[in-house]
């Protein structure tokens, strides 16, 4: 069987990927950040997405999709569990009655309230363990590529 593209190639990919290392770092700060907000019973996605429907106006579920990078099914699905714990409720829109908000309930927000000191120290920490990341230049990096044009 002749390989018709050199292990040297496998290399390459591996030592160069900007999407591979985005998401080996990803899934590791997924399971950093699921750790740190088990005790609130919440993972990291969850904690993203009740932070979303945050605002002073329930969202609708394309701008909290688009605002996550998420397909509307791939949201639909994870608001579910969240929904079915009380935490996240859809209503009518008010000016369209054909249009979905998603609000945020009360038991939300206790349960935010209670994760986002949770979230500070692990991010704190994140941080101060690791001196040669320029967190903010990362983020800006992350930004650059997450809103970029297709």
């Amino acid at each position: 069987m002749s390989n018709l593209l050199p292990y040297e190639t496998t290399i390459e990919v591996r030592d160069t990927c900007l999407c591979l290392h985005a998401q080996r770092a990803a899934r590791a700060l997924a399971r950093r950040f699921d750790e740190v907000l088990r005790p609130v019973g919440l993972t990291n996605g969850q904690f993203s997405l009740l932070m979303a429907l945050n605002r002073p106006e329930p969202p609708s579920p394309g701008s909290v999709a688009e605002l996550l990078a998420m397909d509307r099914t791939t949201l639909i699905a994870a608001l579910k569990p969240l929904q079915r714990q009380g935490l996240v409720a859809t209503a009518v829109a008010e000016r369209d009655r054909r249009a979905r908000r998603l609000i945020l309930t009360e038991a939300g927000r206790r349960r935010l309230a209670e994760a986002v000191p949770l979230w500070r120290v692990a991010h704190r920490d994140l941080e101060a363990a690791t001196p040669g990341l320029r967190a903010d230049e990362a983020r800006a990096m992350f930004r650059a590529l997450s809103t970029r044009a297709d």
